[in-house]
């Protein structure tokens, strides 16, 4: 007689990936925290932002043994209000990257050098490795700008030269067309990752299988609603991006998106966020 015995339930293991560490000592100090009680397994670092020095390089490192499980990966940054640590990076707008808007203009008009590009990517690359003594796990970018047209191939090329292990971020989602279309932004990064992911497919670079993490940053909507939301049709390998940490003067100096970091961090460090992916039957492990 053959026992019955019930097979148990199947979990989707997900990355959560909070961006920008980096920017600024609160934001840092809010992934470092959600890094130690287990609630986030991915972080990704701006090598040219202000706040990467010694102590937040080790505060990362000691937060990270302490964690289960947590991938560090280099967050790409190419837009304003930094500056490339090439000398010769062009175009450039009062020796800051130019906007993510007038940057997506010029590589859909053809107008960037790639080869310029490329070499800020291989020295951001090389500043990971300086500060981490590794390659990063996966290598994302700010403002998504891994995704751009030109910068896509300055940002294959390198990835592919000198971190061929990692993975990269792409950020289409696994959701039917219709439903696609209620957020616009998501849809055009839809739009962007479909070549992207081609050519990461040509390059034979691994990448993520779903994305979400998209919203309105402005209208200060219920975290909570939008992880569900996040969490919906989501595949097993697929990350979701977010942005928690504390305000602090150097960050609203340097970007818009402030409240709602604390906002994310309240919700990520609370009990409501366990209970959602014991519900959804999503791990973070």
């Amino acid at each position: 007689m053959v026992a019955n015995v019930k097979s148990a339930p199947l979990v989707r293991r997900i990355w959560l990936c909070a961006d920008d560490y980096g920017i600024s000592p609160g934001v840092n100090r809010g992934i470092r925290d959600l890094i130690e009680r287990g609630r986030l397994n991915a972080t990704s670092v701006m090598v040219v932002g202000p706040a990467i020095g010694g102590d937040e390089v080790a505060g990362l490192q000691a937060a990270i043994a302490k964690a289960a499980r947590c991938a560090v990966g280099l967050h790409v940054t190419l837009s304003a209000p930094f500056r490339p640590l090439t000398m010769h990076f062009r175009p450039l707008d009062g020796g800051m990257f130019l906007s993510f808007s007038k940057l997506l203009r010029a590589g859909l008009f053809r107008l960037l050098d790639v080869e310029i590009v490329q070499a800020e990517l291989v020295v951001q690359l090389a500043a990971f490795r300086e500060k981490f003594g590794r390659n990063p796990d996966f290598v994302d970018g700010h403002q998504h700008v891994q995704l751009y047209p030109q910068v896509r191939d300055a940002f294959l090329a390198a990835v592919k030269q000198e971190a061929p292990n990692a993975w990269i971020r792409q950020a289409g989602r696994t959701l039917p067309f219709a439903t696609r279309l209620a957020s616009p932004k998501a849809f055009f990064l839809d739009a962007l990752s479909a070549q992207f992911r081609r050519r990461a497919s040509a390059a034979k670079i691994a990448f993520n299988t779903g994305f979400a993490g998209a919203y309105d940053f402005f209208r200060k909507p219920d975290f909570g609603a939008l992880m569900q939301r996040f969490l919906d049709q989501l595949p097993e390998g697929g990350v979701i991006m977010c942005h928690p940490g504390f305000v602090d003067d150097i960050l609203i100096g340097l970007d818009p998106l402030t409240v709602q970091r604390e906002s994310e961090y309240a919700y990520l460090a609370g009990e409501d966020f366990p209970r959602l992916l014991a519900a959804n039957k999503v791990t973070l492990s």
